[in-house]
């Protein structure tokens, strides 16, 4: 089980094109405790493996039947290349977790699946469950790091919003397009493809949504860009509930603080309280691979609407 972002990382170089552990048996069969499989959707230009070193081997061990799909990559090239994930226009990577969705319903025979998203994972979905049909198909949605207004990180957005001051922002798009990465511009606020979703809105009535954020955000700017309020979701700053965390965008995967409330999102009945663990910036961190009490912590029981 990966401790760190980097052991992700680690595990794409030592088998290139791989699956991370605990992911993708077509043979799992959906217990009667979790009868919703898991699908883990990745960020920009990560992958299948890399970005789930941590919660996937974790929710194996839980019991679930965890999938994971590399979309949005340009299949054709030769590894390492056709490893970056995340990179076409997500019309297409939506159409891509679609059929893969269908895919894991085939097999396993259960009825919805659970998404669980990072970064462009939590957003990309929405194209799929509001305008492909996976509304019907999808019971929970668990973002971490959601980016549902876009972001303004870095000098990006800003140039971006420049070009569209003087009537080139399309321009710049469709170049950034033609580089290959059709993505890019359209996770910026500002977007045609953000307006579409937010006119459209983002959330769909049938499925439940968790939202996890952290306050020390550098891609997702500001990180309440992923705070929505609605009937059916729930919207969690991990640093409210645990104040020695300290994880930002990419070691969001491998907190064992944020694990704990997606394993509340999956299975809210679960009585175990939430030990807060120390994890620092950049990696993230998980001292304690089975979620048990950490040294000198206390244990707490989240108030987070569970």
């Amino acid at each position: 089980m990966g401790r760190t972002f980097l052991d992700g990382v680690a595990s794409e170089l030592g088998s290139p094109g791989g699956n991370a552990p605990g992911t993708d048996d077509w043979s799992c069969v959906p217990s009667e405790e979790h009868p919703d499989p898991v699908i883990l959707v990745h960020g920009t230009v990560l992958n299948r493996q890399d970005n789930w070193s941590y919660p996937a081997p974790l929710l194996a061990n839980e019991g679930y039947c965890v999938f994971a799909l590399t979309y949005g990559n340009h299949a054709d090239l030769p590894w390492p290349l056709n490893a970056v994930g995340g990179l076409l226009p997500m019309e297409e990577s939506a159409q891509q977790l679609a059929d893969f969705v269908d895919e894991v319903l085939a097999a396993t025979g259960a009825e919805k699946v659970d998404l669980i998203g990072h970064s462009q994972g939590t957003l990309m979905p929405v194209w799929y469950v509001k305008f492909l049909g996976g509304n019907e198909k999808v019971d929970d949605y668990i973002s971490l790091g959601p980016v549902y207004e876009g972001s303004h990180a870095f000098l990006i957005a800003a140039s971006f919003e420049l070009f569209e001051r003087v009537g080139a922002r399309q321009d710049m798009e469709n170049l950034v397009h033609a580089l290959g990465c059709g993505a890019c511009p359209q996770v910026l606020a500002g977007s045609d493809w953000i307006h579409t979703i937010q006119e459209a809105g983002v959330y769909a009535d049938e499925v439940t949504y968790t939202n996890i954020m952290s306050r020390y955000e550098e891609i997702v700017l500001p990180y309440t860009s992923g705070y929505r309020e609605a009937p059916n979701a729930t919207n969690i700053v991990l640093q409210d509930h645990c104040g020695n965390d300290f994880v930002e965008h990419a070691g969001i995967v491998n907190d064992p603080n944020a694990a704990w409330f997606v394993l509340k999102a999956l299975d809210p009945e679960d009585p175990r309280p939430l030990n807060c663990v120390f994890v620092p910036p950049i990696l993230g961190w998980s001292p304690d691979p089975t979620l048990g009490p950490a040294p000198e912590t206390e244990a707490v029981t989240a108030q987070a609407g569970y």
